[in-house]
């Protein structure tokens, strides 16, 4: 069984940082690219960060590039979203996701899916 379990979601202010950590298990191996994908009340998936399988490159929407940073320990399975500067558009559910083409989490797209965390930026 397939699974990715989030954590370290929470509510902060303006300015502060969160990080969150998402853990694979059985089919999720490090030959999937993991990432992240957030959704807004009321408005659709936006993919947010990935990180290839070797860890060696990374993708950022323009809207959190400079502020986030995705890495990754294969030893572990598991794939960080290092979030700094936090805003209150950043406020979201950010669900991790895995898959094996990046084209795919690019748009929102992906095989295997976690529950969500909530992060909440209050102003």
């Amino acid at each position: 069984q397939a699974q990715l379990v989030e954590s370290g979601g929470g509510l902060v202010q303006a300015g502060d940082s969160l990080r969150l950590s998402c853990a694979g298990s059985g089919r999720i191996n490090s030959g999937y690219v993991m990432g992240w994908v957030r959704q807004a009340p009321g408005k659709d998936r936006d993919f947010v960060a990935a990180i290839w399988s070797s860890g060696g490159s990374t993708g950022y929407s323009d809207s959190v590039k400079g502020r986030f940073t995705v890495s990754r320990d294969n030893a572990k399975n598991t794939v960080y979203l290092q979030m700094n500067s936090l805003k209150p558009e950043d406020t979201a559910v950010y669900f991790c996701a895995a898959d094996l083409s990046f084209p795919r989490l690019r748009r929102g797209l992906a095989e295997f899916w976690g529950q969500g965390t909530q992060v909440t930026v209050s102003s």
